[in-house]
């Protein structure tokens, strides 16, 4: 194989606006000098305002894909999104199995209007199937409910839920603080079960922050394709996520996304 970036891998569902998902995705690989491949798991119609379709790839089209990257090109992490279906949380999951590079699941329930984004029947495969093959889980207080049903109401609540967790298999948990109702930093909790960063960041006032969970997880990925430990890419990965959440830009009539590209302005 020739010298080049490291190689990612996102598995995820499409967003037409390109705010989110597989397009979130590459932009932040592109952003943080790696090279992004990808699986598309569904195609969303989708803008600033919602999702108004989905559509579900074929497992067998899933498949095909993943093996076509792997069993050719090779991966250093990849990066799990949207899976909507049961079906499709155990193929990936059964896929990652031999994979043998570091995974961050991002267990994606809901999209940031509200919309449903997984199926009630796949929450059990994503619990014991796809959570026990990841190095890092991302769940947002939303995804930490809906999966353990620890609800995070203040910071305090946050050790509870990264223990509900990380009792389904993954080695570490990154419980996302963004959707504490406070004025104060944007909290995340980082932790094994033995060792704990806590790590905080300015709280912007900006509602376009439209594929802020998809970005997080890709960098986290490209850190460890880097070959950091994971505190130090969870830590650059937050960094990087802060300041496209205060580049974030109007688009549309409703919610804009992050700036992926923030760093290369002037």
């Amino acid at each position: 194989m020739t010298s080049g970036p490291p190689l990612v891998l996102t598995v995820a569902g499409s967003d037409s606006g390109g705010g989110a998902g597989i397009q979130a995705d590459l932009k932040t690989m592109l952003a943080l000098g790696v090279h992004g491949m990808s699986v598309l798991t569904a195609v969303t119609a989708q803008n600033s305002r919602g999702v108004q379709g989905v559509w579900e790839l074929p497992v067998d089209a899933v498949r095909a894909q993943y093996r076509a990257v792997v069993d050719d090109i090779g991966v250093q992490a990849v990066k799990t999104g949207m899976l909507a279906s049961a079906a499709l949380v155990e193929t990936v999951a059964e896929l990652l199995a031999d994979t043998g590079a570091p995974v961050v699941v991002d267990p994606v329930g809901v999209s940031k209007h509200g919309d449903s984004l997984l199926a009630e029947a796949a929450l059990d495969s994503v619990r014991t199937k796809l959570l026990p093959r990841a190095t890092v889980a991302t769940p947002n207080l939303d995804e930490v409910a809906q999966l353990t049903g620890v609800h995070v109401v203040d910071e305090g609540d946050m050790r509870a839920a990264a223990g509900a967790v990380l009792s389904y298999g993954p080695r570490w948990a990154l419980i996302k603080g963004g959707h504490l109702p406070s004025g104060g930093d944007a909290v995340d909790l980082l932790t094994d079960g033995s060792e704990e960063h806590w790590l905080r960041a300015p709280r912007h006032d900006n509602r376009h922050t439209h594929g802020t969970g998809c970005t997080l997880a890709s960098a986290v990925a490209s850190g460890l394709a880097k070959g950091l430990p994971v505190p130090e890419a969870v830590r650059g990965a937050k960094e990087y996520v802060t300041g496209a959440i205060a580049a974030g830009f109007a688009l549309g009539e409703g919610i804009g996304p992050v700036d992926h590209g923030w760093r290369f302005r002037d």
